[in-house]
C-alpha cells in the first residue's frame, strides 16, 4: 500500500523534470524534436500554427504531457464497461448532402479514437492511426467542461458559496482591474466583459500570448496578464469565448479548495469513478498552477467514464459529487444581450436550428476535433478523439451529422 502512495509522487517528479527540459528544446526548435526512436515531437508553437505534418501531429498529441511540467491525476479500481454487439459496419448517414459510412467519417476526420455508450454500455469502440485503449490523447478545449465540474464539486462540499459570489473574493490579487463586478457566473458563462482574442493561429493574438506565457514557465504570469486585460463591455452582457477566463476559474478553484486541481479532480472523479488509467494536467510552471483551459491528457475510455458520470448526474459511489441538477442547468443555452447562446457553464448546447434528436444535449468540446457528447434523452454518450489538421477549421464531416445519426441507430 505505501508503494502505491509513493508511485505518483515519484511519477509527478519524473514528469517535472523531463517535462522542463523538453518544453525548453521545443520552444527553440524549428521544426521538430526527435525524442528517442520514431518519437518525433512538434514545437508547441507549431501545433497552434496547424503547421505539423500529420505523423508528428499525431505523436505529439500522444506525448502532450512531455511539453510543458505536468501533474499526474490518479486513478483508481477500473469501473468496467460492458460492451454490446458493435454499431454496424455497414452504418452510413446523411451529411453536406452526402451519403457517409462510419470509415469515411473516421477517416476524412481524422478521427483517432470514437467511443459510443448507449445505456452505460460500449455500443462502438474504434482505434485508428496508432492509438490503442491505453493511449492518453490531448483533450484541448474540452477540459474546460471538467474544470466548470470541479467548480461544481466545490459548490457541492461548501468551497464556493455562489456562483454569484464575486471572482475577487477568491482572487483578490484581481483586485481594481476590470475583474471588478465580475462573478463566478460571468466567468463560466464566458460574459465578464473582458477583451480577449482567442485566435489560435494569429500569434499577437490575446490566445498566443497566453501560450508564450506559460513556455516561460513564471509562477502567476498568466494570472498577471489576465489582471492587465480591459474591459470591453460590462459583465454580463457579452459573450466572448476565452481560454484565459478557464486559468481564471482554475485559479479561483486552487484559492478555495488548498490543493491541487489535479489531486481534487482525482480525488472527486478519477478515484471514486473508477478510471482505469492515470490522466496528466498541464502546470502553468513547475509544481504550481494547472491551466485550467487546456492540457488534461487521458484515454479514450476514460473521457467516455467522465461522459458516463455526466450522464448519470455526478454521482460516484452513491455520492453526490456536484449539486442536484448541475448538469443540466451547465448544458443549458443561457441568455445574454437579448440573445440566446449555446453555451452553458462552460459546456457547448445545441441550438433551435439543431436536428431535433439534439435536444436537451450537450458537448465538451477541443480544438482539433476533440468530443464529448452528451444525450440524456437517449441515454447516449459519444467520445471523438482526433488530429484534425488544424485547430479549427479542418473538419471535412460535420460531427454533429454523426451524433445525430449514431443516437438514432442505436435507438432501434
Amino acid at each position: 500500500m505505501a508503494r502505491r502512495h509513493l508511485e505518483p509522487k515519484l511519477l509527478n517528479i519524473r514528469l517535472l523534470r523531463s517535462a522542463c527540459n523538453l518544453a525548453l528544446l521545443l520552444l527553440a526548435a524549428p521544426a521538430v524534436f526527435a525524442a528517442g526512436p520514431h518519437e518525433t515531437f512538434g514545437p508547441v508553437r507549431a501545433i497552434y500554427d496547424g503547421s505539423l505534418s500529420p505523423e508528428v501531429e499525431v505523436n505529439t498529441f500522444r506525448h502532450i504531457d512531455q511539453l510543458f511540467p505536468s501533474r499526474v491525476v490518479p486513478h483508481g479500481p477500473a469501473f468496467p464497461l460492458s460492451k454490446s454487439s458493435k454499431l454496424s459496419g455497414n452504418f452510413s448517414f446523411s451529411s453536406g448532402g452526402s451519403t457517409i459510412t462510419l470509415n469515411r467519417y473516421l477517416d476524412l476526420n481524422r478521427v483517432v479514437g470514437a467511443l459510443i455508450l448507449k445505456n452505460g454500455v460500449v455500443a462502438l469502440e474504434e482505434y485508428r492511426l496508432g492509438n490503442t485503449d491505453g493511449t492518453r490523447w490531448a483533450s484541448w478545449s474540452l477540459v474546460k467542461s471538467i474544470s466548470s465540474t470541479l467548480l461544481g464539486a466545490a459548490i457541492k462540499d461548501g468551497y464556493v458559496k455562489s456562483l454569484d459570489d464575486p471572482v475577487t473574493r477568491y482572487l483578490p490579487e484581481l483586485s481594481h482591474s476590470a475583474y471588478e463586478g465580475v462573478s463566478i457566473r460571468h466567468l463560466i458563462q464566458m460574459t465578464s466583459g473582458i477583451g480577449w482574442n482567442e485566435a489560435y493561429t494569429d500569434p499577437h493574438s490575446d490566445r498566443r500570448h497566453m501560450l508564450d506565457l506559460q513556455l516561460e514557465q513564471r509562477p502567476g504570469a498568466i494570472l498577471n496578464f489576465m489582471r492587465s486585460l480591459p474591459r470591453a463591455a460590462p459583465p454580463g452582457t457579452a459573450w466572448n469565448y476565452s481560454t484565459g477566463e478557464t486559468h481564471v476559474l482554475g485559479a479561483l478553484l486552487r484559492a478555495a479548495i488548498k490543493r491541487p486541481l489535479a489531486d481534487y479532480l482525482s480525488e472527486k472523479i478519477w478515484t471514486k469513478f473508477g478510471m482505469e488509467q492515470d490522466a496528466t494536467w498541464w502546470l502553468e510552471s513547475p509544481g504550481g498552477l494547472e491551466v485550467g483551459g487546456s492540457g488534461l491528457s487521458a484515454t479514450l475510455r476514460d473521457y467516455a467514464r467522465f461522459g458516463l458520470f455526466v450522464i448519470n448526474g455526478g454521482k460516484a459511489q452513491g455520492e453526490q459529487i456536484v449539486p442536484s441538477g448541475w448538469f443540466p442547468n451547465a448544458g443549458t443555452p443561457k441568455p445574454i444581450g437579448g440573445r440566446l447562446f449555446p453555451y452553458g457553464y462552460m459546456w457547448w448546447s445545441f441550438g433551435a436550428y439543431s436536428a431535433p434528436i439534439h435536444s436537451g444535449a450537450f458537448e465538451a468540446v477541443g480544438i482539433f476535433g476533440q468530443f464529448i457528447y452528451i444525450n440524456p434523452a437517449h441515454n447516449t454518450v459519444i467520445v471523438i478523439l482526433s488530429a484534425r489538421q488544424r485547430p479549427t477549421g479542418s473538419t471535412v464531416i460535420n460531427d454533429s451529422d454523426f451524433f445525430a445519426a449514431a443516437t438514432a441507430a442505436l435507438d432501434k
